[in-house]
Order: C-alpha cells, then structure tokens, then sequence
C-alpha cells in the first residue's frame, strides 16, 4: 500500500461507491452525511425499510446530545432540523440513596453557566433525530441508500471489498463502515473478537409526563439496583432510563401501566409534582462489550459496532458521534492527500485516535455502576464523601462539566463545529 505504483492502480480501479456503511440508525447516516460532504461517495445499507425510522408519534425515546455533539450536527446541517424540538440541558444533579431512604444530602451539581459554550447538551426525541437525519440523506446526492437490505458477506481484496446483500446484490467499495451495533455482522465478518462482561441489570425505558417544570435539569439518582436517569423532555415531560438488578426488572416489566407507575413512583419522588407515564414502555438488558480491535484492512467499526457501554450519563451515542467526527476526518484527509482509504495504516490512524478514549470512558462508567450499584454502607459513605468533595472544587466541578459537554480531549473538528 506503501508503493506509490499500488497506490495509483487502487485509484483507478471503479468502484460503486468509496464507502459502504452497514447500519441505518443514528451513526452511520451521520457518518455518511460528513463523508458526502466531505466529497467521498457513500452507500448506506439499511435493514429498515424506507420511513421505518422517525415515525411521528412519540414513544418516549430520547438521547441526551453533549454540547459536542450538537456541534458536529449543526456542521452536518443536520441540527436546524431538529433544533424546535431540542430540550436544553441547563443542570445535571447528581446523588446517591434509595427509595427508602431518599437521596443522600451529599449533592453534585453541574451548571452550564460555569462553562462559556452554552448548555451543556441537549435532549432530542429519536423521531426527530431519526427524521432529520433522513431527510438530509435524501437531500444529498452522493449517497445512495437501500432499504430493507442486510449484508450476508463481505470480501476483501488488496483492490478493494464486495458486500453481498440478502437480495442477492453486491457492491463494491474502498471501505466498509460497520455502523451495526452491539452484535456488529461487519465485525464478526471480519473476525473481529470482543471482550466484556454482563451487568445482570436491565434498563426500563419510557417517558413520564410531570406537575411541575423541570427547569431543563436532568438528575442522575444512584440506587442500589442501578442508577435512575431523569432527562428534560419538551413541553414539561421527562425521559427515564431506570436500570435495575435483571429479576426486579422483569416484575416491573411485566407489570401494566398503572402499577408501573406504582413501582417508579417511590423511585422517582415529588420533587416534580404527579408524574404520569406517557409514550411507549422500552426495555434493554445492559452489557459492556467493546472490540478488540475497531480497524482491519478495509474495515471500520463505529458507534456500538465498537463500543457498547452502561448508559450511565448518557454517552452511548456522544461515543459514536466522535468516532464519525474523527473517522470522516481521517478519510478525508487521506483522500486529499492522495492515499487509499481502505490502507491498514490509514484507518489506524483513526483506531489510535479513537479506541484509547472510547475504552477509557466506557471503563470509567463500569467502574462508577459498580461502585454505586450497592448497598453497601462502607462505600455509600465514601461515595457521598466524593460527590461532596467534588462539589466544593470549583476547578474539579468544571472539569466535570466540561466532560459532560464533550469538550475535553482531542476533538475532531467537526465536534468543535468546524467543516472538514
């Protein structure tokens, strides 16, 4: 690849796009829209059929956008498509305790207003998002996408890859992007391994209409089942990630609604007046798995394909934001320097950049669920000792906002709202 002669025979060669992306939902149209926009041709390979994703109703479903994210996707053009329906998070509050006993008088708070940026990030509905992503696919002319296809197979050559779609299709490419989650055909097509653990905790999902205004503050509440995410909707509603030990969590999944309710209630508290369920009821069993390797030749892995983590505050999809900041970046690049996108040392580049920080922060979190998953009084002491601490230093606490807001580290220019 190294040979300047292999190098201008590559480049000749036809293919039917530069880049196949395998997976449809959040990540791989991001990562094809910055790619497009970038001058590279995209296929994005979507199982879903066509109008499947961003339906109108609301189910409840939401993702908290650190401040970095919202840039790449205003860099994108994707953000004022979405930005009516955006929820500013102005504060995160973070505590310990249980529903018996309450949350504990040790309390870390987070104010944007400590940062210069603005908020530090945003709640949007997956309708909106998935719509707004959509509807910018279609508007760009560099991407093609299929609907209702799966990749069965994938080839790769020194001249290139060929993906065989369950149609019985093929496309050719310079690269594959396994943009397909958790249990990523790309990776294991590639002979990817993965390492990981289960963390016997199932996530109850939905969306509680409240009496009160929430203020635009999301409240982080440890227990000793799992933690309790409240999230600020729109039009005085709240996203609830509540993550359980696996049996209680399959009770409450099986209970109907009114006596769903009945179990969060105690959980959830007054502090927002009545609360009513609105929307969907979602459930997620929860595990850690990351790749052992995010790159192979003429392979990419982004986005959970790469990474599934706890979503403990939230960061699942911030995660696979900066792998598509940084690997269209690095394509890009090479391609405007002349080099062949699929190369080993190419997309290492992108692994370098990315794994390190991926892995760091998705230990992080498994090490914040298990240390605050428990009821043990030793640790809930030293736990509640640290949120009190962290909240009387001012430089520690902006640290921490400046992290849930995605500004720290080596940002991918689109993460700082740059163009490519």
């Amino acid at each position: 690849m190294d040979n300047p002669a292999s190098a201008r025979i590559l480049s000749s060669m036809k293919h039917d796009s530069d880049v196949v992306i395998v997976g449809g939902g959040l990540n791989g149209p991001a990562l094809a829209l910055a790619l497009a926009q970038g001058g590279l041709s995209v296929t994005v390979v979507d199982a879903q059929p066509k109008g499947a994703r961003g339906n109108e109703g609301f189910d409840g479903r939401g993702y908290a956008l650190a401040l970095a994210s919202q840039k790449l996707l205003a860099a994108l053009n994707v953000w004022p498509r979405v930005a009516d329906n955006a929820q500013p998070i102005l504060e995160i509050k973070v505590t310990d305790g249980d529903a018996e006993r309450g949350p504990s008088p040790f309390v870390l708070e987070f104010d944007h207003a400590e940062i210069e940026e603005g908020p530090m990030g945003f709640m949007v509905e997956d309708r909106f998002l998935s719509r707004a992503l959509a509807d910018a696919l279609d508007a760009e002319s560099a991407i093609t996408q299929l609907h209702g296809e799966t990749v069965v197979a994938q080839e790769v050559t020194s001249a290139g890859v060929t993906v065989t779609l369950g149609s019985g299709k093929t496309l050719t490419a310079k690269l594959i992007a396994g943009c397909d989650g958790r249990k990523s055909g790309v990776a294991e097509r590639a002979k990817i391994k993965r390492s990981g653990w289960d963390y016997g905790q199932t996530a109850l999902v939905c969306a509680v209409g409240h009496e009160k205004p929430h203020n635009g503050i999301a409240h982080q509440f440890f227990m000793p089942g799992g933690p309790l995410a409240i999230l600020p909707l729109p039009d005085n509603k709240c996203s609830i990630v509540w993550s359980e030990e696996r049996a209680r969590a399959e009770q409450i999944a099986a209970l109907d609604d009114d006596a769903y309710m009945e179990a969060l209630r105690p959980v959830f508290g007054d502090f927002l007046g009545d609360i009513h369920l609105t929307g969907a009821r979602f459930t997620y069993p929860l595990n850690l798995t990351l790749a052992n390797e995010f790159v192979a030749p003429r392979i990419a892995l982004v986005g959970d394909a790469a990474h599934g983590v706890h979503p403990i505050a939230g960061q699942g999809l911030n995660l696979g934001m900066r792998d598509v900041g940084a690997l269209a970046e690095v394509l890009i690049n090479a391609t405007r320097r002349g080099e062949e996108i699929g190369a080993i040392d190419v997309l290492e580049r992108y692994q370098t950049w990315r794994r390190w920080d991926a892995t760091t922060l998705a230990l992080g979190m498994d090490g914040v669920n298990k240390i605050f998953s428990n009821d043990n009084p030793l640790l809930r002491g030293v736990r509640d000792l640290g949120l009190g601490l962290v909240n009387a230093l001012p430089g520690a606490r902006r640290r921490f906002i400046r992290e849930a807001a995605g500004l720290n580290g080596e940002l991918p220019k689109l993460m700082k709202g740059q163009p490519l």
